[in-house]
């Protein structure tokens, strides 16, 4: 369970640094992505654990990637500015 743990967090790390690399210019500090990657991480491991149990630790891995990803991508900003069009009167 402990490895399991520290390998989802590392997961975690590496997401958050992966994303940090590619979209650095849309995204917040890099403690604040670092550490929502980690923390999506541990979650999706745990949930996914509470939820199937811990015969395996790939279904826990998988999990922690999948909640990870989504957790980083709530923190994205838009691309470009954004306009405003008036509403037709």
């Amino acid at each position: 369970m402990i490895l399991e743990a520290l390998g989802s967090a590392v997961l975690g790390l590496l997401l958050g640094w992966a994303a940090l690399q590619r979209l650095s210019h849309r995204l917040p500090s890099r403690l604040l992505v670092l550490s929502t990657g980690v923390a999506g991480a541990l979650f999706g491991d745990f949930v996914t654990h509470s939820a199937l149990g811990g015969d395996s630790a790939l279904p826990g891995v998988l999990g922690a990637a999948v909640v990870s990803a989504a957790s980083l991508s709530l923190l994205l900003r838009p691309a470009g500015r954004l306009r405003r069009r008036s509403a037709p009167a």
